[in-house]
C-alpha cells in the first residue's frame, strides 16, 4: 500500500511523525508531502497564481511552501506519487463540527476524495496542561486504520477521525463512536486590546450536540464520521 501523508501543522510536527510511525507499523510505504510551515486553519485554500516551491528532502519526503490542499494536488499531478490512500494529520487539536470548513487537515482529505482517492483526516483533541502521548496516538491510529479501511466506503466520501485526550496510563483503544458533525457553531468571543480584538473563546466549552462528534470525543471516545464531498 502506497500512502500519501500530509497535514497542516507542518512537515516537522510530532503528529505527522506519529502518523508515519503508524503507517510503518502496518507495513505500508509512506510518502510525505506536507507544508514547509504551519498552515493551521487555512481551510481549503489552494495556490493558483504563483509558483509553489517544493523542497525534496529525499525521494519520499517533500516540503511544500503552500497549503495542505496544495500538497495533495502536487502529489497527485506533479510529483507522481500515485497513492492508494491519503492520510492527513495527526492534527494537534480537534477537527469537529464547524472546524471542518476551517481545517487545513480536513481539506487535504477532502481534496483527495474529490479526485477519487480514498482518504482520512485524523486529529487529536487537546486538553490544556495534559501531556500528549504521540506514541500512544500512533498505536491507536494503526489499529483504527485496520478497522476503518475494512469497512465499505461509498465513492466521493472520506473519513474524519478525532482522538480524545485521555490521561497517561489509558493505553487501550477507546470506544469508537460513529457520529455526525456537530451543528451548533463554535463559541465566538473577543477581548479588546491595544492592537485590536483578540479571539478569546474557549474550545472546550463549545456546545456538545447530542449524537455529534463533539459529544463523542469530549466524552473520551473516538469520534468517527464518514463525510461526503
Amino acid at each position: 500500500m502506497r500512502v500519501l501523508l500530509t497535514n497542516d501543522d507542518g512537515i516537522h510536527a510530532p503528529g505527522l511523525r506519529a502518523l508515519e510511525e503508524a503507517v510503518w507499523q502496518l507495513g505500508w510505504q509512506p510518502v510525505v508531502v506536507a507544508p514547509a510551515h504551519e498552515q493551521s486553519q487555512c481551510g481549503h485554500r489552494v495556490t493558483t497564481h504563483q509558483p509553489l516551491k517544493v523542497e525534496s528532502h529525499d525521494a519520499n519526503r517533500h516540503a511544500v511552501h503552500g497549503t495542505p490542499a496544495d500538497c495533495v494536488r502536487l502529489a497527485l499531478f506533479a510529483l507522481d506519487v500515485q497513492p492508494d490512500l491519503v492520510l492527513s494529520g495527526i492534527n494537534a487539536g480537534g477537527n469537529m463540527g464547524q472546524d471542518l470548513v476551517i481545517s487545513g487537515t480536513v481539506a487535504a482529505a477532502r481534496e483527495a476524495a474529490y479526485h477519487g482517492v480514498r482518504s482520512l483526516s485524523l486529529s487529536h483533541y487537546l486538553i490544556r496542561d495534559l501531556h500528549v502521548d504521540w506514541s500512544r496516538a500512533s498505536s491507536w491510529i494503526a489499529e483504527l486504520l485496520r478497522e476503518t479501511l475494512a469497512q465499505e466506503q461509498p465513492p466521493r466520501t472520506y473519513w474524519n477521525i478525532n482522538l480524545p485526550h485521555l490521561p497517561p496510563g489509558t493505553d487501550s483503544l477507546p470506544p469508537r463512536i460513529r457520529c455526525q458533525p456537530a451543528h451548533s457553531p463554535l463559541n465566538v468571543a473577543y477581548t479588546p486590546g491595544e492592537h485590536g480584538y483578540a479571539y478569546s473563546a474557549s474550545y472546550a466549552s463549545r456546545p456538545r450536540d447530542p449524537g455529534s462528534d463533539v459529544e463523542a470525543c469530549f466524552s473520551g471516545n473516538i469520534a468517527v464520521s464518514l463525510l461526503h464531498v
